[in-house]
């Protein structure tokens, strides 16, 4: 498996930057080689990409999701695949810590991650997102629901998380 870390700072408030993240469909609009995403339900997504010339497709789950702090997700089917989204407040803006796990298959693919190509893609696509959400200033929708284990946590425990202070800009503090 090889792993992936990468970070950007966005001069856009933590909200609006945790915002846009959330509509994945507008993925392809700033991810280099990402062709579709569709959003199934709330925690399940089906990814159309190309991948060293390759035409890919997989479908992930949103393992844990919590407002303004994380998304981490897995592949459940096709392309192997883990990952997180940490979002933390830098200054006036945010910082976007993404992190990666995947499986390289076949020889391109794997000549490739020797020589960082995924890496440099990664530095790309957040850059890319970045750019997105400063130019336009807000973002395109929103999805405020939380996720633990997979599993969707309803409204009324969202909000008692909210006023218990245990939903919060800090991607360490516990949330369970």
């Amino acid at each position: 498996m090889a792993h992936i870390e990468k970070s950007i700072e966005v001069n856009a408030p933590l909200r609006t930057v945790y915002n846009q993240w959330t509509q994945f469909e507008d993925f392809p609009r700033f991810m280099e080689g990402v062709k579709e995403v569709s959003q199934v339900d709330d925690t399940h997504l089906h990814w159309h990409a190309e991948i060293g010339g390759k035409d890919k497709e997989w479908d992930a789950v949103i393992t844990e999701q919590v407002p303004d702090s994380i998304i981490a997700w897995r592949s459940v089917a096709g392309a192997e695949n883990a990952g997180r989204v940490e979002f933390q407040p830098a200054g006036s803006g945010t910082r976007i810590t993404l992190k990666l796990t995947y499986d390289p298959e076949g020889a391109v693919e794997k000549i490739g991650d020797m020589v960082g190509v995924v890496g440099r893609r990664v530095e790309g696509d957040l850059k890319r997102f970045r750019d997105f959400i400063e130019n336009r200033g807000r973002e395109t929708g929103q999805w405020r629901g939380e996720v633990r284990r997979g599993q969707k946590v309803s409204e009324g425990e969202h909000a008692r998380n909210e006023q218990e202070g245990r939903v919060s800009g800090d991607p360490t503090r516990d949330v369970e």
